[in-house]
């Protein structure tokens, strides 16, 4: 069988998944062994950038001062490129991020696939489908309009130099091991509406995922469908992580499509569903998106590197002396 074939779609994208995943878990963990150091308890680790990945918000104002004064963060700068590439691969690969790569959506997926082996799965009513949309657009909505509205430059240079920026990578590995009651509570309810509703989180609630579908937007890739091969059989609907009616549409140019391919996988019509661009009739290779969206990742990352935007400025010992002051009070 061909190894590009578009029924193998779900085996290639649950390998880049987990393999992304599995970086992240690594990174994690090298992240622990520097608090570890940096808190006296262990040998000295050097700091993995890549755990910036996980600060968007700081990376969000950091974009607006590069913007403004044309000034990269040098407190996070790995999370700065991380966040420029996730932006730049949805404005040409859609949300080929969140489809292929984000480690939060491959724990949806299994989330989802617990709640249909239980038989408790089901599609969110239709109704209270679109308010429910609105949840995500409300808190990207109040960030920006906090950051990018209500904060001016020094406002953020302040908060991005402020001790709790400097350590926030600290107190986010905190949140993951020592959450709050509230927190787990949280977390629990997100994981079981998850289970019934699948891609709960994804699909209603992350502010990021809004951001990157209304980027995603003006992308000129989408899959279409050919209205005359298409039986109405909704295998699509019943393959799409966020639950679109894509056998009503004849092309899916909706902000909730996160470039995932499985659609396209699960069609049982030869050419109904595939990926394409304007201006051709037939459809192009559906292996476009996760190969584009991790080759501009890559790139942003390599680029980085090369020009001195990765690694923080601040040497590991300062954090040291920042986690032993601030993270014990």
């Amino acid at each position: 069988m061909n190894f590009l074939n578009r029924r193998l779609i779900p085996w290639h994208r649950k390998g880049v998944q987990t393999a992304y995943a599995a970086f992240c878990l690594f990174t994690g963990w090298q992240f622990y062994k520097f608090y570890l150091w940096a808190m006296g308890n262990s040998a000295s680790v050097p700091r993995p950038p890549a755990v910036e990945a996980f600060l968007p918000i700081s990376a969000l104002m950091s974009l607006k001062r590069l913007v403004i004064t044309g000034n990269w963060d040098f407190i996070h700068p790995a999370g700065l490129t991380i966040f420029i590439a996730i932006l730049a691969s949805s404005l040409i690969f859609r949300r080929g991020f969140c489809g292929w790569v984000c480690p939060v959506g491959l724990i949806s997926d299994l989330l989802e696939k617990t709640g249909k082996y239980a038989g408790i799965g089901v599609h969110m009513p239709g109704p209270a489908r679109y308010p429910m949309l609105l949840i995500k657009y409300l808190l990207l909505g109040f960030f920006a309009w906090i950051i990018l509205v209500r904060m001016d430059t020094r406002s953020i240079e302040a908060f991005l130099q402020a001790p709790y920026n400097i350590t926030v990578d600290a107190r986010m590995l905190m949140f993951f091991l020592e959450p709050s009651v509230m927190a787990s509570g949280v977390m629990l309810a997100l994981a079981g509406l998850s289970i019934v509703l699948k891609h709960y989180w994804c699909t209603y609630c992350c502010p990021y995922g809004a951001l990157l579908g209304l980027i995603a937007l003006v992308s000129p890739f989408h899959v279409r469908r050919n209205s005359e091969k298409c039986k109405n059989c909704r295998a699509c609907q019943d393959a799409c992580p966020a639950d679109i009616k894509i056998w009503a549409k004849n092309t899916v140019r909706v902000p909730e499509c996160i470039g995932c391919m499985e659609c396209v996988s699960k069609c049982p019509e030869d050419r109904c569903l595939e990926l394409s661009v304007p201006g051709t009739e037939r459809g192009i290779y559906w292996w476009i998106i996760p190969v584009g969206t991790m080759a501009v990742i890559t790139a942003a990352w390599l680029i980085a590197s090369l020009t001195g935007h990765w690694h923080s400025s601040i040497p590991d010992e300062a954090f040291k002396v920042l986690y032993t002051r601030f993270l014990r009070l």
